[in-house]
């Protein structure tokens, strides 16, 4: 298709949207471990707008799905290869989470347990080793991680989804994953998953495939990648932010079930609004040096930031300030500069290498490199990162 080439300067945006989710996930694990009674919170109301951190990783999933997907939709949904798109994803996305996870392991281990069930056990090495949280359950080692697993199902899913939608069409691809779920909502409302609960997958997979679907705009011709697609993702979500301010913020949350459906496609509209340029003031906005590079560690921040949120709030704030708004205020002058720092340091250690690299050869190369002093002279050029989802 002709539109291939101006396409992917504006993708660049992309991980500016990837940078403010995290941040605000940051936001929410500050103001969750501050206040105790979540979602019936004791934080002052005006921090309501802080609580909503689940609808920041249905946005990643959405995200996920649009940026996997654009590629193939360029090609006729066809994938270029299940192994080498398995191959790919693994090299892109375990390295840095294993070694999140042993850094969580330590910390939840040693000092500050990642949930109320106590500190990990070795079937939480087990599963979480594995990524197989959303399948079994075991004590958490840190209570960000449940999405990964989410993320890892639907990876290895995804070439079916190609399958069903090259097969036949977007429609079915839709129908397929969303009617299963609103079934299972009207029949047994009260089995509904709920955040912190494993089996979201299932669940989770509408908004996943919102976002392959919304891909396709970025392929398609001049007419339609010139619609309104940032005012048509305003009119999507305003029906269900105006729900959410009638019922309030407790009910929204307590019905994320429903909700995480209902806000896709508005995600949807919204990225491929950014991804097409036709929102210029927020695609420059988000372009900017700092969400650009805010964007480029976003998935580390995600990794491990909330052990040393956790760590500030239980093991350093009880010795400066007292509990409620106090330690909430300390926990963003600490723990967030020194997430942000530690996301950007991890991120060179464990995520760039693998992003720039493609073979455990030349990641030793440049490794190898730095330790004889020979830097970025002695060292194999990177290979040129392709869009990447978190």
């Amino acid at each position: 298709m002709k539109n291939g080439g101006d396409v992917r300067p504006q993708l660049r945006g992309l991980d500016g949207l990837r940078g403010l989710a995290a941040l605000y996930v940051v936001l929410f694990h500050c103001w969750l471990y501050t206040f105790p009674g979540y979602p019936n919170s004791s934080a002052p109301g005006w921090l309501d707008g802080l609580m909503f951190g689940r609808l920041a990783v249905v946005f990643f999933l959405v995200l996920s799905g649009f940026s996997l997907a654009i590629s193939p939709a360029r090609q006729g949904w066809r994938s270029g290869g299940v192994a080498s798109y398995l191959r790919r994803r693994a090299w892109r996305i375990l390295p840095p989470y294993w070694a999140a996870l042993v850094m969580s392991l330590i910390i939840s281990s040693f000092v500050v347990p990642a949930s109320h069930f106590g500190p990990p056990t070795g079937e939480s090495i087990v599963v979480y080793g594995l990524v197989a949280q959303d399948i079994f359950t075991a004590p958490t080692p840190n209570g960000a991680f449940w999405s990964i697993g989410v993320e890892a199902e639907l990876y290895l899913l995804f070439p079916l989804l190609l399958f069903v939608r090259r097969r036949f069409s977007a429609a079915v691809l839709v129908a397929c994953v969303t009617l299963p779920v609103v079934a299972r909502g009207l029949m047994a409302p009260d089995a509904s998953p709920v955040e912190g609960a494993n089996q979201l997958t299932p669940h989770l997979a509408p908004v996943f495939v919102a976002g392959m679907i919304g891909a396709g705009i970025v392929v398609a011709s001049d007419r339609v990648r010139r619609l309104p697609w940032g005012w048509f993702a305003v009119l999507a979500a305003m029906p269900v932010l105006a729900l959410g301010v009638v019922r309030g913020s407790v009910w929204t949350v307590n019905h994320y079930f429903w909700v995480d459906i209902a806000i896709a496609p508005a995600m949807t509209m919204l990225i491929a609004a950014v991804a097409t340029g036709r929102s210029a003031v927020l695609t420059r906005i988000l372009t900017s040096r700092p969400l650009q590079g805010l964007g480029g560690f976003s998935y580390s921040l995600y990794l491990i930031h909330l052990p040393l949120v956790m760590a500030v709030i239980r093991r350093v704030a009880p010795h400066f300030v007292s509990s409620g708004l106090p330690t909430f205020w300390f926990t963003l002058i600490v723990a967030l500069p020194v997430s942000l720092l530690g996301a950007w340091l991890f991120a060179q250690l464990f995520e760039m290498p693998f992003k720039r690299n493609r073979s455990w050869k030349s990641v030793i190369a440049l490794g190898r490199s730095y330790w004889t002093g020979s830097g970025a002279s002695g060292r194999q050029q990177p290979q040129r990162a392709q869009p990447r989802e978190t």
